[in-house]
C-alpha cells in the first residue's frame, strides 16, 4: 500500500495516497485525519440519547497481563467497517500501547456494563472516538500514576511512551506488565482532568497502517463467523415459515421428513401475531443430526398455510396504488413559501416520477444462531448487530432475567441492517428451549430473501418549476412507503420522522417555495433497516430530477447541482418542518451545511475530471447526498454499447466525514458501497403475488459479479483543517450511487430511467 498524504488546505471550508493494484483499484486520498484537542473538547453527539448511552471506564474496557499483553474490549460487532480494530485502536493509540502487543477481545451483550451496542446507524465512530480516548487517556494515567509511585517522583517527571513507563532524568523504563497490579489499585480520573494527546502525537489513528485485526483470521478460514459454532451434544435446525406474513400453518405432515436419514424431530413452531417487532414468524422446524439432513427433511414436509389478511398482496396492483397517491395531496410534512402559487406563474414546470421497489439484504453470510437453555438460563452465539438487544428480546420472550441471558457475538459475514433484528435468535433460543439440548438454527439463501424485513418499496413525485431565466423557483416533492414503523405498530402508515428526515424534509436547495409531503402506506409484509434506509429512494428522486432540471434548462448537470445547493449557509427548518430529525445528532455539532454540501461536489468533480471528453455511448453523471450527517458526491462514467449493454468505466465518490479513525476501512466501505449501489440499481427487486415472494436466491436476486464491477473505484477523503467532528461512513455512499448512474445513461444515451432496477430498460 502506498498512501499519499494531502495536506489540508487552510480553508474554513470542512472535512474530514494512492493505492494501486496492477491499475484496477483506483486511488484513496488521505488528508487530515484528527480535530484539535479543544475542538474535540467542544462538540457533543447524541450517544447519550441512545439506550444506555457510553461507558468510559478504563476498568472495564482494558485489562494489562503480567506480560505486558493489553486486552481490549470491542463492544461494537464487526461486519466489515472495521470498528473491532478502530475503536480498541483509539484506546491504544491514546494510552500509548504497542499495538502488536494487543488483543482484541469480542464483548458478550451487556449494554448496562458497556454501554449502547447497536452497531446500526453509522455511529460507532462519531459516538465513541472520544469514550475511546477517554478510557485509553485514563488507563495511561493510571500508569504513569503507578510508576511515579514506585519511584517516589512526581507524576509530571514521568510518561507513557510505547508500551513502556519512562523517568527521563534518570532513564528509569517499567514496561505496562510491570506496572499493571499498581495502575489497576489507581483510582480511575475524571474525565474532565484527562491530559489527552496532541493529535501530532498519534501512531495509529488516522494513518491507514494498521490492519483489521480478524485479517489473518479471514483470509485464513479460521475466524469464527455464527455458521462455525460447534457445541457438545448440539442439534441443527431450520424451519419451514409461513410463506406471507401474519399467516401461519394450519396443519402439517411429518412422516416423509422423519425418513430422511439424520432428520430426528419434526415440531410446530410459536409464531407471535404480526407486527410484534422482532418475534418468530412460527412454522414448522425440523431437527436433525446436520444441517444438511434437517433442509432435505423440510423439503419434504408437507404444510398447509392459512395465508392471514397479506395473501392478496400484489407489488404490480401496489406499485400502481402507491403511484397514484403521489398524484394527489398527502400529509404536509415541510412548507416553505406558497408550492402552489409558485408552480402556477412558473414558465415551465418539469415533473418525474420515481420508483424503487422492495430489496433484500443478502448478506453473504444469511442468518444463524446457536443457542442453548437450560436451568432458567440462555446462551447464545450468533452474528447480531445489536447484542444488548438481543439479550433483552431473548430475556422477555423466555421470561427469565436478563442477567440469566449470554449473547456471544461473533463475526457478521455483513449486516447491512438485517442483523439488527434479532429473530433468528430468537428462534433458536424457542427450539432449544423446548428440545432440551443446544441448537444451531440455520437459514439458507432462499430463507433469508422470502422471510427478510425488507427494505421498503417507493414511489416518488417531484414537481419542480422554472421561470424564465431558468431558475428553480417551487419544489414539490410526494413520498409514499410503507414505513419500518409497521413492524412495530399495527395501522403506522405514514414514514416516521426519522424517514421523512432522510433527504427529504431536510433536502437542502435554496429555493424559496418547497413543500414536502407524505401520502398514507399499508405495509404487507416485514419493513426494515436497510443500508442507508429511506436515503435510498429520496436521493434517487431528488438527484435524478437535478438531472432533469439540468436537461430542461440547458444546464450542465453539476453547475444545477450547485445551483440549487445555492450559497453557503447553515440550512434551518425555521418551522417548516414538526419533528425535524438529524440522525440522532444535536444541529450545534451537526449542521446541514451546505458549504460543506458544495465542496464535496467541487471536489469530486474535480477528481473525476468533470467536463472531460468521453467517448461515443459513454457519459458522465453526478449526485450528492448528505446522510448520517456526512456529506458524499459521486461521479460515474458510464458506457452503453448499441445493443444497450451498461458498463461501469469508472467511479470516483468523495467524502466529507470530518475527523476519521481508520482511512483504509473508509476506503473499503465506499468501494463496497459502489458494488452495492451498482446491484441494486441495476438488478435489485423483490417483487410479491398472492402474498408471496417470487425471489428466491442469486438466480432471481443478482449481484453484480467482477464482470460487472466497475472497472476502476477512486476514493477520495475531503481534507479538513480538523475542526469537524466524526460522522458516518457505513451508509452514506450508497444513496447517490443510483442517481448519478442514471444521470450518467442519461448522458450517453438521452434514455431517462426513473423507475429502477434498470433491468433490460436499455435494450434496443
Amino acid at each position: 500500500m502506498m498512501l499519499d498524504i494531502v495536506s489540508p488546505p487552510i480553508e474554513k471550508i470542512s472535512r474530514r495516497g494512492v493505492l494501486k493494484t496492477l491499475g484496477l483499484v483506483g486511488s484513496f486520498v488521505l488528508a487530515a485525519p484528527v480535530m484539535s484537542r479543544q475542538a474535540l473538547a467542544a462538540y457533543t453527539t447524541g450517544a447519550d440519547k441512545m439506550p444506555h448511552g457510553t461507558v468510559a471506564d478504563p476498568r472495564v474496557f482494558v485489562a494489562i497481563a503480567p506480560d505486558g499483553i493489553v486486552t481490549i474490549l470491542a463492544h461494537r460487532a464487526e461486519m466489515g467497517t472495521g470498528v473491532r480494530t478502530s475503536l480498541p485502536m483509539i484506546v491504544a493509540d491514546e494510552m500509548e500501547a504497542d499495538w502488536s502487543r494487543v488483543h482484541v477481545k469480542q464483548a458478550p451483550g451487556d449494554e448496562v456494563k458497556y454501554g449502547n451496542q447497536d452497531t446500526d446507524g453509522s455511529r460507532s465512530t462519531r459516538h465513541y472516538l472520544m469514550p475511546m480516548r477517554q478510557i485509553g487517556a485514563a488507563a495511561r494515567t493510571m500508569l504513569e500514576a503507578a510508576a511515579a509511585k514506585r519511584w517516589g517522583v512526581s507524576v509530571s517527571a514521568v510518561r507513557a511512551e510505547n508500551h513502556e513507563v519512562i523517568h527521563a532524568a534518570s532513564g528509569r523504563r517499567l514496561g505496562f506488565g510491570d506496572l499493571a497490579a499498581d495502575a489497576a489499585a489507581q483510582p480511575v480520573p475524571a474525565i474532565d482532568g484527562l491530559q489527552l494527546k496532541d493529535p501530532k502525537q498519534f501512531r495509529y489513528i488516522g494513518t491507514g497502517k494498521v490492519s483489521i485485526v480478524d485479517l489473518h483470521g479471514i483470509t485464513t478460514g479460521t475466524a469464527q463467523y455464527g455458521a462455525d459454532v460447534r457445541l457438545p451434544g448440539m442439534k441443527y435446525a431450520v424451519i419451514a415459515r409461513p410463506p406471507v406474513v401474519g399467516g401461519k400453518a394450519t396443519s402439517f405432515e411429518p412422516d416423509a421428513a422423519l425418513r430422511v436419514p439424520g432428520v430426528e424431530k419434526v415440531m410446530k413452531v410459536q409464531g407471535w401475531p404480526w407486527p410484534s417487532k422482532f418475534m418468530p414468524l412460527g412454522g414448522v422446524a425440523v431437527i436433525a443430526r446436520n444441517t444438511g439432513a434437517a433442509i432435505k427433511g423440510r423439503d419434504a414436509l408437507k404444510v398447509d398455510w392459512d395465508d392471514g389478511p397479506n395473501a392478496s398482496y400484489d407489488s404490480i396492483a401496489y406499485r400502481a396504488g402507491l403511484e397514484d397517491a403521489v398524484r394527489k395531496p398527502g400529509k404536509v410534512v415541510r412548507n416553505n413559501g406558497d408550492v402552489d402559487a409558485a408552480l402556477k406563474r412558473a414558465d415551465k414546470v418539469v415533473v418525474g416520477e420515481y420508483y424503487v421497489p422492495h430489496l433484500a439484504h443478502v448478506s453473504m453470510e444469511p442468518p444463524v444462531a446457536t443457542a442453548h437453555v437450560a436451568d432458567g438460563k440462555a446462551e447464545i452465539w450468533a452474528p447480531v448487530q445489536s447484542p444488548g438487544g438481543t439479550r433483552e428480546d431473548v430475556a422477555k420472550m423466555l421470561g427469565i432475567p436478563i442477567e440469566n441471558v449470554t449473547v456471544n457475538v461473533t463475526l457478521l459475514g455483513g449486516g447491512f441492517g438485517r442483523k439488527s433484528k434479532c429473530d433468528f435468535a430468537l428462534e433458536a433460543a424457542w427450539l432449544s428451549r423446548e428440545i432440551g439440548a443446544p441448537v444451531k438454527l440455520q437459514w439458507t439463501r432462499e430463507d433469508d430473501i422470502r422471510h427478510d424485513f425488507l427494505h421498503t418499496v417507493s414511489a416518488e413525485r417531484i414537481e419542480a418549476g422554472l421561470d424564465s431565466s431558468g431558475k428553480v423557483i417551487a419544489w414539490r416533492h410526494r413520498s409514499a412507503a410503507p414505513t419500518i414503523a409497521s413492524t412495530f405498530a399495527a395501522g403506522a402508515r405514514n414514514q416516521a420522522p426519522f424517514e421523512l428526515g432522510m433527504g427529504l424534509v431536510d433536502m437542502p436547495f435554496e429555493i424559496a417555495n418547497i413543500r414536502c409531503e407524505n401520502p398514507q402506506a399499508v405495509a404487507h409484509t416485514r419493513i426494515g433497516w436497510f443500508r442507508s434506509v429511506s436515503n435510498i429512494p429520496h436521493a434517487f428522486a431528488v438527484q435524478s430530477m437535478v438531472g432533469e432540471l439540468a436537461h430542461a434548462s440547458g444546464r450542465d448537470q453539476k453547475d444545477m447541482l450547485l445551483e440549487l445547493i445555492g450559497t453557503p449557509r447553515i440550512v434551518t427548518m425555521n418551522g417548516s418542518v414538526k419533528d425535524p430529525w438529524n440522525y440522532g445528532e444535536p444541529l450545534d455539532s451537526y449542521p446541514i451545511d451546505t458549504a460543506r454540501l458544495r465542496r464535496v461536489v467541487e471536489f469530486v468533480a474535480d477528481k473525476a475530471g468533470w467536463g472531460r471528453s468521453v467517448p461515443k455511448g459513454h457519459g458522465l453523471g453526478i449526485a450528492v447526498h448528505r446522510s448520517f450527517v456526512s456529506y458524499i458526491a459521486t461521479v460515474i462514467e458510464v458506457a452503453v454499447d448499441d445493443k444497450g449493454k451498461l458498463s461501469v468505466p469508472r467511479v470516483d465518490t468523495a467524502i466529507d466525514c470530518g475527523t476519521f479513525v481508520n482511512p483504509e476501512r473508509i476506503q473499503s466501505q465506499l468501494e463496497g458501497a459502489a458494488i452495492m449501489g451498482l446491484s441494486l440499481a441495476k438488478h435489485g427487486e423483490v417483487t410479491f403475488r398472492n402474498g408471496r415472494v417470487q425471489q428466491k436466491n442469486f438466480d432471481d436476486f443478482p449481484v453484480v459479479r467482477i464482470d460487472e464491477a466497475p472497472l476502476v473505484t477512486n476514493v477520495h477523503i475531503v481534507p479538513t483543517n480538523g475542526d469537524t467532528p466524526p460522522s458516518g461512513v457505513g451508509e452514506p455512499g450508497v444513496p447517490p450511487f443510483a442517481p448519478a448512474l442514471v444521470n450518467a445513461i442519461f448522458a450517453a444515451t438521452g434514455k431517462r430511467i426513473r423507475s429502477l432496477p434498470i433491468g433490460k430498460q436499455l435494450e434496443a
